[in-house]
């Protein structure tokens, strides 16, 4: 029988290792999804391991213990795009080459481009910045301006591979950890995390730049409505995992067409604190054909 619909997941396992240790091989086995777009790997690619009935587009960057992404397919793609192997050609995106936070791959088995994204978390402006009251080292601003580079940058790069994508007849599906929460229904507690790296406002117009009905759409937003959630991050500290205080800032923005035929979306959160894979849960959305 011929399927009907895919599901594509966007994960952020935190260390691929930890994650395994805590039962990720159980979960991708049991869930299968058709895509699975992974963040922070974390390791070098010797220890990545295999992923039993996928084939895996991996980029685990140049920095030890950090970062690291990752495309998992059900069959081998037609093409894969890495920025170790062709660098960004936005400004801003350069030194960012070989950290691997950007992959993308063309399927073999349907006409759909997806992209994984690791963003930087960045931090707060300079004059946000108080002694004693961050929960990082002060800085004067410097992640803040490092991550406000990469986001003009990465929006102009999206743009360039949407379009490409279209140029060669295929859709087009970013996933993955944005590091942004878009609106007050993406955090629990949004009006503090006005003044928090995530929910800048200038962060927040950054997202809703990349949206439109000729561009991408966030279909998870679409689907869930205007509503709190879907949360995919908790701390691992205190009780904010038991008591569903989190954000939301793991995505997908798909492009117009294969956003119409998104149907189903959920987060698939573990039923308990001791069972969690990573401080992130896996946000899928299932397709139509």
């Amino acid at each position: 029988m011929t399927s009907t619909s895919f599901t594509v997941a966007s994960f952020n396992v935190n260390g691929i290792r930890a994650s395994r240790r805590r039962g990720f091989d159980g979960w991708l086995a049991d869930r299968f999804p058709d895509v699975v777009g992974l963040q922070e790997l974390r390791c070098p690619l010797s220890e990545v391991g295999e992923f039993p009935g996928y084939a895996a587009s991996i980029d685990v960057g140049s920095i030890p213990g950090r970062n690291g992404v990752g495309l998992l397919t059900r069959h081998h793609p037609a093409a894969v795009r890495s920025w170790a192997v062709a660098p960004p050609r936005a400004r801003g995106l350069g030194a960012y080459a070989s950290h691997g936070r950007y992959i993308e791959v063309d399927l073999s088995d349907r006409p759909l481009t997806v992209a994984c994204l690791y963003l930087p978390k960045g931090g707060l402006p300079a004059d946000m910045q108080r002694p004693g009251g961050m929960r990082a080292e002060a800085d004067g601003g410097a992640k803040y301006e490092r991550k406000m580079a990469f986001l003009a940058g990465f929006a102009r790069e999206l743009d360039r591979n949407r379009l490409a994508a279209a140029r060669d007849g295929r859709e087009f599906l970013l996933v993955g950890d944005l590091n942004v929460a878009h609106t007050r229904h993406d955090v629990t507690n949004w009006r503090p995390a006005r003044k928090m790296e995530g929910f800048l406002p200038e962060e927040r117009e950054w997202f809703s730049s990349l949206l439109s009905p000729r561009r991408l759409i966030d279909v998870v937003r679409t689907l869930h409505g205007d509503e709190p959630g879907p949360l995919t991050w908790w701390s691992w500290a205190g009780q904010s995992f038991v008591k569903d205080v989190g954000w939301r800032v793991d995505h997908q923005l798909a492009s117009p067409s294969l956003a119409r035929r998104a149907e189903a979306v959920w987060v698939d959160k573990e039923p308990s604190s001791d069972a969690r894979l990573s401080d992130h849960a896996p946000l899928i959305v299932r397709y139509r054909e």
